[in-house]
């Protein structure tokens, strides 16, 4: 049976300042329904969890160069590039996280077995087509 979610666990820094970050623990949610999107859970001490949702490709493109425009920016820190940087910007206010990029490539390794990227559109035509096939059959 084909699953149509890939889910992982990481932790990520959050950074406050220069000299201090504390760790969170972060979900990561890819659907194959929304195959263009990923969706970050962040569990802050304290606070309710706090859920953003952005472009696969943006992270994707964030782990080997500075990509984002707007609300989410994403860029590696380091010629190793084993690590990464994100930024949110919201009216509540900002935040910068770091973090290791091996866990975050394993992730999209996964949603792309899932749904390969630059196929999205594909797979929900497929899938619309079968869908009205299946409807045909319950018809007669």
């Amino acid at each position: 049976m084909q699953h149509s979610t890939v889910q992982g666990h990481l932790v990520m820094n959050l950074v406050v300042s220069p000299d201090l970050s504390f760790s969170i623990v972060v979900d990561l949610a890819y659907e194959a329904g929304d195959p263009y999107a990923i969706r970050c859970t962040f569990h802050l001490p304290g606070d309710a969890p706090v859920t953003w949702v952005f472009a696969r490709e943006l992270l994707l493109d964030g782990l080997s160069g500075p990509s984002g425009e707007g609300d989410v920016h994403i860029h590696p820190v380091g010629e190793e590039l084993s690590e990464v940087r994100i930024a949110l910007h919201s009216p509540h206010g900002d935040a910068l996280l770091s973090a290791p990029t091996p866990p975050l490539l394993a992730f999209l390794a996964r949603t792309d077995r899932l749904v390969p990227m630059g196929q999205e559109l594909i797979g929900r035509e497929l899938d619309a087509q079968l869908a009205d096939i299946l409807r045909g059959c319950d018809a007669g």
